[in-house]
């Protein structure tokens, strides 16, 4: 049926229902026998009203509306209408007919109108909703939090653009709420029912719509839905809610991110816009992961001039394109240039005169470096030294070193170039005028080269995922939390800090593997399998973010401290890095020994995989 049959029909239903109530409204009032003169008065009142209540409800939309959607707005709708019309059509008669329709009359049609005319719309509402239910293919859901967030998912989830989908119930920890219905839709539990409420309902979808309780609250709701195999979704983020944003269409699945259950950075706004605002700010390795988010996060504090530096073309195009499209008044300098480059670095320096500088420019890969010793040291060592070297001669303000929490009693290659870097930068601090700090996380999710891709093709590819080996434990952080954490770090900054960020609790990669497993709507071990490969050159079983001689302060940041480790003389660090200088050329183990001299590397535990 056409829209347009459909308004004619529930016209012609609105015709029939006025005739209706006006004809048994005399009929009740002369007890089934209308006087003649009556039966005249009856006709003409009859076309008075069919003219005044179709042009109140044509006036007040009530053939434009959507009625499968009729709520509180379209019964207030009716009611104007009907009201409207009956003023009218009382009014008109008064001047028209010889004698006055009977109040009586005048009172039963109206209400029989109102009944009427309403209830045919509420009916086509019930039907509608009814008939869309009742499908085979029906996807049961539940809503965690009976709050104004999930009543409007709920409310658009009635709709017929969610045909397939059935609201089954709500979840709330108000016992308050508890056995009430809301939307004809009962709230069955708080969030420790999930898991029965999911078995005895057979659910299949639940929806998280709590934007305003704590991570770690979300955290745990996550953790309880997940065991019971049902798709989870959640709400993107509580200033949606307040900006109007909140719709199913914006439903998003949950994610590992949402597992971490950590709250919300709250940075000191002022510290960071006093060392980065109308400064020129110079990022290596923009192009990054790290590098890349540095640019986002420190865009909106307005630097005079922002220098993105990256060996590769591509990624530097793709963030500056990004940069640009967001800040279209900063000043964005590109530039493709190696950090292992000294005479290059030199002349960007002497040209634009970087006064803060973030370094993240580094081979972070630790078996593909095991592979490349001399790599890691010519890009991790004697890059982060030009960069260094060049803030120190053109008089920067900050250095930032991007460090690693494999840089602790390193068991790779990797890990101790890292470890070289902070002594150089720490060295360089005692004589400079610039304040060196280093910056140590551990993994972040999402970043290039980072199990969660490698995981998500996996699994996207049918399994089996692959894990080094089930006791592998990991520290993880988003990548915009982890840039931001570094940012704050650099206003504390007073020069030969490394700062350690607080990485909340480490997390099992196997763990992680069985969450994005079950997150992707699959079972662990049935679905897609697990398997282990054993653990890789130059990695260990557990990261640290402390050595032995570091002493760990806090700061006036509740995830940032300081670890401040002895410090090795300039002098000789120059020395370590002649002796590098010599070996570069030659043989794996030739580096390895050299390394070694400088930060003892632990052996690597095999452990035998169970």
């Amino acid at each position: 049926m056409t829209a347009k049959t459909r308004v004619l029909v529930l016209f012609l239903i609105d015709i029939t229902i006025i005739w209706f109530s006006i004809v048994t409204s005399y009929l009740f009032r002369f007890t089934n026998h209308i006087p003649q003169e009556y039966v005249v008065q009856m006709i003409v009142f009859g076309v008075i009203s069919t003219v005044a209540f179709g042009g109140s409800l044509v006036y007040f939309g009530l053939y434009r509306r959507m009625w499968q959607y009729a709520s509180i707005g379209e019964i207030i709708s009716v009611l104007k209408a009907i009201v409207v019309g009956a003023v009218i059509s009382y009014s008109v008669a008064l001047f028209i007919l010889p004698h006055q329709v009977p109040l009586s009359i005048e009172v039963r049609s109206v209400e029989t109108i109102l009944l009427l005319v309403g209830g045919v719309r509420f009916v086509w509402r019930v039907f509608r909703n009814d008939r869309i239910n009742n499908k085979d293919t029906e996807i049961h859901t539940l809503i965690v939090g009976a709050g104004d967030c999930g009543i409007l998912i709920a409310r658009e989830m009635m709709g017929p653009s969610f045909a397939h989908t059935r609201l089954v119930g709500f979840i709330d920890d108000s016992s308050d709420k508890y056995h009430l219905t809301i939307l004809g839709v009962p709230v069955l539990g708080n969030r420790y029912d999930i898991p029965r409420i999911v078995k005895e309902k057979e659910i299949h979808e639940i929806i998280i719509a709590m934007p305003s309780v704590s991570r770690t609250e979300i955290s745990e709701i996550i953790n309880l839905a997940k065991a019971t195999g049902a798709k989870l979704k959640i709400i993107p983020a509580l200033n949606d809610l307040i900006a109007g944003k909140i719709s199913v269409k914006k439903l998003r699945d949950v994610s590992v991110e949402d597992l971490l259950g950590r709250e919300p950075i709250v940075a000191d706004m002022n510290s960071i816009l006093g060392y980065v605002h109308n400064k020129t700010v110079l990022v290596t390795g923009a192009g990054g992961s790290i590098g890349s988010e540095l640019c986002r996060q420190i865009s909106p504090f307005a630097p005079d001039k922002l220098l993105i530096l990256g060996h590769g073309e591509n990624s530097i195009y793709t963030i500056e394109m990004e940069l640009r499209k967001s800040f279209p008044y900063l000043n964005i300098v590109t530039i493709i240039a190696d950090v292992q480059d000294r005479t290059r670095l030199m002349d960007i320096f002497q040209s634009h005169k970087p006064q803060v500088v973030f370094h993240a420019a580094a081979h972070k890969h630790v078996p593909l470096m095991e592979r490349n010793p001399s790599e890691a040291i010519k890009n991790n060592v004697f890059g982060t030294r030009n960069v260094a070297d060049c803030a120190d001669k053109y008089g920067a303000e900050r250095f930032v070193l991007i460090s690693s929490d494999k840089a602790v009693n390193p068991t790779s290659v990797m890990g101790a170039t890292k470890r070289i870097a902070e002594m150089y930068v720490q060295s360089l601090n005692v004589t400079s005028p610039t304040k060196f700090s280093a910056v140590r996380f551990g993994n972040v999710l999402g970043s290039r080269g980072s199990v969660i891709p490698a995981f998500k093709q996996q699994i996207a590819a049918g399994g089996p995922v692959t894990v080094t080996h089930p006791e592998m434990v990991r520290f993880f952080m988003t990548i915009p939390e982890a840039v931001q954490l570094v940012i704050q770090s650099g206003s504390f900054a007073k020069g030969g800090e490394v700062f350690v960020l607080d990485m909340g609790q480490p997390v099992k990669i196997l763990t992680l593997a069985e969450d994005l497993i079950t997150l992707s709507g699959y079972e662990p071990y049935k679905d897609i399998d697990i398997t282990f490969s054993g653990i890789r050159e130059g990695e260990k079983l557990y990261e640290e973010l402390l050595t032995d001689e570091e002493n760990l302060s806090s700061t006036q940041h509740d995830r940032i401290f300081i670890g401040r480790p002895n410090v090795i003389s300039q002098s000789q660090m120059e020395l370590e890095f002649k002796r590098l200088e010599r070996v570069i050329a030659e043989d794996g183990e030739a580096i390895r020994e050299v390394i070694n001299q400088i930060v003892p590397m632990q052996p690597v535990i095999q452990a035998a995989i169970s």
